[in-house]
């Protein structure tokens, strides 16, 4: 699995920052990309990706504020355009189904595919599926925010060669039926369980996508023991009155999280444009000296998570 980022700026544009987006590489079958948040523009960063919109399958949307929903009628309609024909749905607090269809009706604009719509209000499990699970919990901000838990399904162990080289069990098909917990009978009469030849399951992985928020212990729950914590940190740690006032965190509140969480990795965005390039350094810092693995991400980088 692996992130890109979209967009990693706050409110406005900027010249280097993007309003919030951020795609989600699923490891299924169709490599389905799963969209959260949708500032302005996202379709033309996705120009600059190697991302389909037509794999897009869904979008989760943290809240309302324009910096991240403003680019969904033009990402909606482009993908029809564009030969996109899979369902897509849109999962989103109350408030976005109105948004996406008055956008849609008033510019006479028809998708070709299934749009579903799913709102929210409930905190609690959004989506479960075979491989993945959502849940979303509410979180401290001026309109309702959401951050979202996403738990990959534990993955089977791997085959124990060891043990099958100790049984001298030759290479063949059967490997796979051992790997898929058959039972094997070889040409020789014997017969082997193949759940006796798989070890322990791997503990699938948990990202955690936190929308706007300020610092509150619902972020801590949500980015329990993640394998990454996607974090706003739109201030400095100077500037923590301005974060209080406009319902924002710093980047010292979004490594506190990370660490009471125990996170593995910590990735900042949401940065206000009021910080130049040049101090974008001075807040990796402020955050790494309470998180050493913290990192403020740029537009259109690329994280795998490990």
């Amino acid at each position: 699995m692996k992130i890109t980022f979209l967009g990693t700026g706050s409110g406005i544009p900027a010249k280097h920052r993007n309003v919030s987006s951020l795609a989600l590489h699923i490891d299924d079958k169709e490599s389905s990309i799963w969209l959260f948040d949708c500032g302005e523009a996202t379709q033309h960063q996705i120009l600059h990706t190697s991302l389909k919109p037509r794999k897009i399958a869904k979008i989760f949307i943290t809240h309302l504020h324009g910096d991240h929903i403003f680019g969904l009628p033009g990402l909606l309609s482009s993908r029809s355009f564009q030969g996109g024909e899979s369902p897509l749905t849109v999962y989103g607090p109350k408030g976005i189904k109105e948004f996406i269809e008055t956008s849609l009706r008033v510019s006479v604009t028809h998708v070709k595919y299934p749009l579903h719509i799913e709102e929210f209000e409930e905190e609690g499990l959004i989506l479960r599926e075979d491989e993945y699970q959502i849940e979303g919990k509410k979180l401290v901000h001026g309109i309702p925010s959401y951050g979202f838990r996403v738990v990959q399904k534990d993955l089977p162990g791997a085959l124990l060669m060891d043990k099958i080289k100790a049984h001298n069990i030759p290479a063949g098909p059967h490997y796979q039926q051992l790997k898929d917990g058959q039972t094997v009978v070889l040409p020789d009469g014997r017969t082997f369980d193949g759940t006796e030849f798989i070890g322990p399951l791997k503990r699938g992985k948990v990202i955690t996508i936190l929308g706007d928020t300020r610092y509150n212990d619902v972020s801590v729950e949500l980015a329990k023991d993640a394998d990454v914590l996607v974090h706003e940190a739109t201030f400095a740690a100077k500037d923590e009155l301005l974060a209080m006032e406009y319902f924002h965190s710093t980047t010292v509140q979004a490594a506190k999280v990370a660490l009471d969480a125990g996170v593995s990795q910590l990735l900042l965005t949401h940065i206000s444009a009021r910080y130049q390039k040049e101090e974008i350094g001075l807040l990796e810092d402020e955050a790494r000296v309470i998180f050493a693995n913290s990192s403020v991400v740029s537009d259109l980088e690329m994280i795998e998570i490990k």
